[in-house]
């Protein structure tokens, strides 16, 4: 969501490895939200609010040392940020609903299906049609998600809501995204962060009540960590990093994420994959790497 009108950085200057590393690093600290969200005695949704709750003191700190505002935000915009909060944490809630009903790689992967729907979203606005390689990550993406989609079914029904769940989260998050695409250059990256939480803590926290869930953890370890690796650093890291690498190397950089949790789905959790799961996962990775190069 930071790559936007950035400036490419090649690894041959000296910064290069270091933003890399921390692109990378970004991604498999996210890739590990999945595992904690699973092994939280709350709820699911409830993990999403504490997920937002407990990083919120330590991006107030950081919008602070780099000098950001959080007052003057003209009412229009603090609308906006509050429904793009509400979408992104509707995202949470749905995400983490469909991680402990399928695949954790089904649920990373459908969880990114963000690029695609702005990759569709880019031709409504621009009133034309997909060109070349466009056209083959449409193809790849319904292809893939099919697969996918069928190999659940095949396991049960559950799962394949699991996979209905996280690929709403997807759609939701490109709402958000297009929400405050405006937003950013008011706020600041870390500012805006913060208002997210301050929006979508209450939300989250609603619909765990309503659905009847678990809030207060009897054991904080796997909410703690999902703050600091989701919120903290995975979020930090991107941030950091994102504005200063093509929607390519981005696109490349975000499949890190589905292969992990797939590699820790079938070491921790015995999820096994196939090779026609393997052939739906590239599918919709494809997709989404040509998506993300295809945004301007």
């Amino acid at each position: 969501m930071e790559n936007e009108g950035a400036q490419k950085i090649g690894l041959s200057k000296p910064n290069g490895v270091l933003l890399f590393a921390a692109l990378l690093a970004g991604n498999v600290a996210l890739a590990l939200g999945p595992w904690m969200v699973r092994v939280a005695d709350t709820g699911p949704v409830s993990a999403g609010f504490w997920r937002l709750f407990l990083a919120l003191p330590f991006l107030v700190l950081l919008a602070r040392a780099n000098g950001q505002k959080f007052s003057g935000i003209p009412r229009k915009t603090l609308l906006l940020v509050a429904l793009g909060s509400t979408a992104f944490a509707l995202d949470l809630a749905s995400w983490h609903i469909g991680i402990g009903l399928t695949r954790l790689g089904n649920a990373t992967l459908f969880g990114n299906a963000g690029s695609i729907v702005l990759l569709f979203w880019g031709f409504v606005i621009a009133r034309m049609l997909p060109r070349g390689f466009e056209w083959l990550a449409i193809v790849s993406a319904l292809a893939g998600a099919a697969i996918l989609m069928g190999r659940s079914l095949e396991i049960s029904t559950g799962t394949f809501a699991g996979d209905l769940f996280c690929l709403t989260a997807g759609i939701l998050y490109a709402v958000y995204l297009l929400t405050l695409q405006g937003a950013r250059s008011e706020f600041g990256s870390w500012s805006l962060l913060v208002w997210v939480g301050i929006f979508g803590c209450p939300v989250l926290l609603v619909v765990a009540l309503a659905l009847g869930e678990p809030i207060w953890p009897g054991d904080w370890t796997p909410v703690v960590i999902l703050a600091v690796t989701s919120q903290l650093i995975g979020q930090g890291l991107l941030v950091y990093s994102l504005g200063h690498f093509p929607p390519l190397i981005i696109g490349l950089a975000l499949l890190t994420q589905p292969a992990i949790a797939a590699l820790y789905g079938y070491f921790v959790f015995q999820e096994v994959l196939t090779p026609l799961d393997l052939l739906g996962m590239a599918l919709v990775g494809s997709a989404l790497v040509v998506a993300r190069a295809s945004q301007r």
